[in-house]
């Protein structure tokens, strides 16, 4: 078949890699003029490491492993170390993977086989499925004519909104937002990676090899703006820390204010019945975003896209069994990973004082 893939992100890649190896024309567009690789480490857990190793790239990625999240600590007002973060209750396995986002990205390009295209500066602007193939409109002009779209876009998909509707009707809120930001000046060691809390609020500084990093977290209601306005999202976050002067925080909001390439958003799942219409299919975040805090996002596009590839494979000309079997196989998977995010909101973004004391206090009776 030929298919479209829309987003060069970590499942659309991965898409690539697994419906490249079933033997389909598989052409990915990407907005962006690059591979989009800003955010902290990711991890690999649980079945997905399987899954990389029949895609061939789990030694690459193992190669490239790094132990930022086993050197976060939490800390005091004073910056003085209270509590370890404690690995068992966020790790699947005893062998979960972290790897830099930069290093999968191009891990997975670099796996791509020789049936699929990869063009960036290009999106998807128009989808007509007639139910024997899908034509599509790019935002070039160029227009073509596709058996199967995959919508590998992300939270926001616009590939999820051309054939299912707006993202309202989807989006579930967890009650907090997330920055990552570069801090410049500050030089990466093998020390610990301190987490600061007050009342409702993360601050860290999360490094690995030469890459420093500012988190900030809080928690909050929906925000009515703009997810694409830079200076919305700076305003955003200096309301929230900038009455804040305790540890490090006025350093990394500024630090934050400053980056270009800020990473800001709500910490959000997508909830849908079905995740294809017709001949359009959802995989990865755009269609069951579990949010960052399940550290299960790159899982979750890794199995996804194997077992769409697979069911495809398995049933031939017939669409519909095909995608009855991928949802089946991977529903799963995802109703596990988003279960997971309530217990760990309130580990790095507990609500109240009281809330920080107990569980400082928890975790220093523990180690």
């Amino acid at each position: 078949m030929r298919i479209l893939v829309s987003g060069a992100g970590m499942a659309g890649l991965s898409a690539g890699i697994a419906l490249g190896n079933a033997r389909h024309d598989v052409t990915i567009v990407e907005r962006a003029q690059h591979l989009r690789v800003n955010g902290s480490p990711i991890d690999i857990r649980g079945d997905s490491l399987a899954v990389a190793r029949e895609m061939g790239i789990l030694e690459d990625v193992r190669a490239r492993q790094v132990d930022m999240t086993e050197r976060t600590c939490f800390v005091d007002g004073n910056g003085d170390r209270v509590a370890d973060l404690p690995l068992d209750a966020i790790n699947d396995s005893a062998d979960d993977t972290e790897i830099p986002r930069e290093d999968l990205a191009h891990v997975l390009r670099n796996a791509l086989g020789p049936s699929v295209a990869l063009t960036f500066g290009e999106s998807v602007t128009e989808l007509h499925d007639d139910g024997r193939g899908v034509d599509v409109v790019f935002a070039s002009g160029e227009r073509d004519r596709y058996d199967l779209v995959v919508g590998a876009d992300g939270l926001h998909s616009a590939t999820r909104r051309m054939a299912f509707g707006p993202e309202r009707q989807y989006v579930r809120h967890l009650g907090f937002y997330t920055a990552l930001a570069n801090l410049p000046g500050h030089h990466p060691t093998a020390a610990p990676n301190p987490i600061y809390n007050y009342p409702g609020h993360m601050a860290g500084i999360v490094t690995y090899r030469d890459v420093a990093l500012a988190v900030l977290t809080f928690r909050s209601s929906w925000i009515d703006y703009d997810y694409q306005d830079l200076d919305a999202q700076k305003r955003i976050l200096t309301e929230q820390f900038g009455g804040h002067g305790r540890w490090r925080v006025p350093e990394l909001l500024d630090a934050a204010c400053r980056d270009p390439e800020l990473y800001f958003d709500s910490v959000s799942q997508i909830h849908m019945a079905s995740w294809h219409r017709g001949r359009v299919v959802l995989v990865g975040d755009a269609a069951h975003c579990a949010s960052p805090m399940s550290g299960r996002g790159t899982s979750l596009a890794l199995t996804g896209t194997w077992l769409l590839a697979k069911a495809l494979t398995d049933n031939g000309d017939d669409l519909g069994a095909a995608f009855d079997q991928y949802e089946h196989e991977q529903r799963p998977h995802v109703t596990y990973a988003q279960g997971t995010v309530g217990a760990g909101g309130d580990l790095l973004v507990p609500a109240t004082q009281e809330a920080i004391d107990a569980r400082n206090r928890e975790l220093a009776r523990a180690s």
